[in-house]
C-alpha cells in the first residue's frame, strides 16, 4: 500500500528504501552522497533534506533532521511512517573525557536521557540502547573506536553546562550530542534498528566555537574523522541483514 507524503520529510513510500543514514547538517547529506554511487536529490523542506543512492548496491537514504530531540522525532516518526526501518546517526559530539583526541568515533552502547522531548514517550527510568546487530558491527569494522556511554541533552549555553558536564564525566560518560536519546528510544518503540556514530569536534573542556567551525570550515583531523564516521555508516548498512 502506498503511503502518501510524509508533511515534513515530504517523502512517501515510493521510494521503496528501508535503509538511511541520518545526518545533523543539511550540508552532510551532500558529503555522505559524495560517497556513493546513482544519487538522486529526493526533497528539501525546512532542515529536511533528502538523497538516495546506491553503496555497492545498497539502497540507502540519506536524510538531515537539523538540531535537536524535537526534529530528529520527527523524522524518525515519518521515516517509520514509510517504510524505514534501519537508520545510522552520522553526527558530531563534544569529548568528556580528556582521553579523547579529536576526529575520534565516539559509538555510543546506550545514552543518558538529558533531552526534553524523550521522557513525553517514555519514563526517565527507560534506556536508550542502539540495536545489538548494528552495534556488534561497529565493533568488528571499527575496533579503533570509543565504545561507552553518551550523553544526549538540549542546550549548549547554559550558566550550569559546564558543571553538568562534569559531572557526567566523572561518571564515565564519554560525549555529548544533542539527537541519540530520543533516536535510540523511537528506535526501540518503532521497531527501528538504530545506531550513532559520532565524530568528535571539541576536545573535553575545550571551546565548543573553536571545534564546531573547524567542521564547518572543512579543517585537517575533524573533516578526517566526519568522513571516517560516513564511511562506518555505509559500510554497516551494506553488511546488515534486511
Amino acid at each position: 500500500m502506498m503511503i502518501e507524503k510524509q508533511a515534513h520529510i515530504q517523502l512517501d513510500s515510493s521510494i521503496n528504501v528501508q535503509k538511511a543514514i541520518l545526518v545533523g547538517d543539511p550540508a552532510r547529506v551532500d558529503k555522505v552522497g559524495a560517497l556513493m554511487d546513482n544519487v538522486q536529490p529526493l526533497a528539501y523542506n525546512r532542515e529536511f533534506k533528502s538523497i538516495k543512492g546506491s553503496y555497492q548496491g545498497e539502497e540507502i537514504l540519506v536524510i538531515s533532521t537539523g538540531i535537536g530531540a524535537p526534529s530528529a522525532a520527527i523524522a524518525m516518526e515519518e521515516l517509520h511512517n514509510i517504510g524505514i526501518t534501519t537508520v545510522i546517526r552520522v553526527g558530531s559530539c563534544g569529548a568528556m573525557q580528556k582521553s579523547i583526541p579529536l576526529g575520534a568515533l565516539i559509538i555510543a552502547t546506550g545514552t543518558v536521557r538529558d533531552d526534553g522531548l524523550s521522557s513525553k514517550y517514555v519514563p526517565p527510568i527507560y534506556p536508550a540502547i542502539p540495536d545489538a546487530d548494528l552495534l556488534q558491527l561497529a565493533k568488528k569494522h571499527y575496533p579503533e573506536g570509543y565504545f561507552g556511554i553518551t550523553r544526549a541533552h538540549d542546550g549548549f549555553y547554559m550558566d550550569s553546562n559546564e558543571a553538568i558536564e562534569q559531572e557526567w564525566s566523572q561518571y564515565g560518560v564519554l560525549g555529548g550530542d544533542m539527537e541519540t536519546s530520543i533516536i535510540f528510544v523511537l528506535g526501540t518503540l518503532r521497531k527501528m534498528k538504530a545506531l550513532s556514530i559520532l565524530n568528535n569536534v571539541v576536545l573535553y573542556r575545550a571551546d565548543l566555537s573553536t571545534g564546531v567551525n573547524h567542521l564547518v570550515s572543512g579543517e585537517n583531523i575533524v573533516t578526517q574523522g566526519e568522513r571516517a564516521s560516513i564511511q562506518l555508516a555505509l559500510t554497516i548498512l551494506t553488511e546488515q541483514e534486511d
